[in-house]
């Protein structure tokens, strides 16, 4: 599916009837939310895989998961109006997809996990609260994202880059860009009808794959010090 068709579908996506600052709970856009899956969706990380969405909300990234052919989609939320929300939306957009929401505290994720009461995904999809209203509120997600799947996908406040490379270790962080959120006045502590604001989009692989990605990084490394060398040869034989 194309990334412009995939936006238009998406903006049928419901959003929140009452938001909750406390949750940061703000709508998705929808050219957002198609540009952050199309790049898992290229990546080979959304078509016939199981997909989690932490901190779903009202859905958009996990129906737009299902819409590029996720084999299976689960959305978590700690809001149950918002899983109500979702389930509505995926009804209503993907009625034929593999797609369920459950009432979870993301915290609660390594937990289950560990002691077998969900299994691993193969990616996470997430725009996780940014700490705005609670500072280090992204960070569970972090965590619980980096224990459920190898591959995460994850939206951040820009120049947060540093603190998740440092934070998530041993996982790693493999591609990064910036990109415009557009905040549209949610909340009476808004100023401005629509604010937009620079986010990054991280990829985030773990185990077995972070060590591939590792090492794959370091033959590269070895590989251009070796190529600058015999150019470095190459001219100094030029100029004999």
């Amino acid at each position: 599916m194309k990334l412009r068709k995939l936006g238009m579908l998406l903006e049928e996506a419901e959003g929140f009837e009452e938001p909750d600052p406390s949750l940061e709970q703000y709508k998705t856009p929808a050219s957002l939310a198609a540009e952050f899956l199309h790049m898992a969706y290229m990546s080979g990380d959304i078509e016939d895989l199981v997909v989690y969405d932490f901190g779903c909300g009202t859905g958009i990234l996990s129906v737009g998961a299902a819409l590029l052919g996720a084999r299976a989609v689960v959305g978590f939320d700690i809001d149950a109006t918002a899983i109500k929300a979702a389930e509505k939306n995926a009804g209503r957009m993907c009625p034929d997809a593999d797609i369920t929401f459950r009432w979870c505290d993301i915290q609660d994720i390594p937990r289950m996990i560990d002691e077998g009461q969900l299994e691993k995904a193969d990616t996470v999809i997430m725009n996780p609260p940014f700490g705005a209203q609670e500072k280090g509120n992204d960070r569970p997600f972090l965590t619980a994202a980096v224990k459920a799947a190898e591959v995460t996908y994850s939206i951040h406040n820009k120049g947060s880059l540093r603190f998740i490379e440092k934070f998530i270790r041993p996982a790693v962080v493999t591609d990064c860009f910036v990109t415009s959120f557009p905040i549209r006045r949610t909340f009476d502590f808004h100023k401005k009808d629509k604010e937009i604001i620079d986010v990054e989009i991280c990829r985030i692989v773990s185990g077995e794959a972070a060590e591939e990605f590792r090492q794959d990084e370091t033959e590269w490394r070895i590989m251009s010090v070796k190529q600058r060398y015999l150019s470095k040869m190459s001219f100094s034989l030029i100029c004999l």
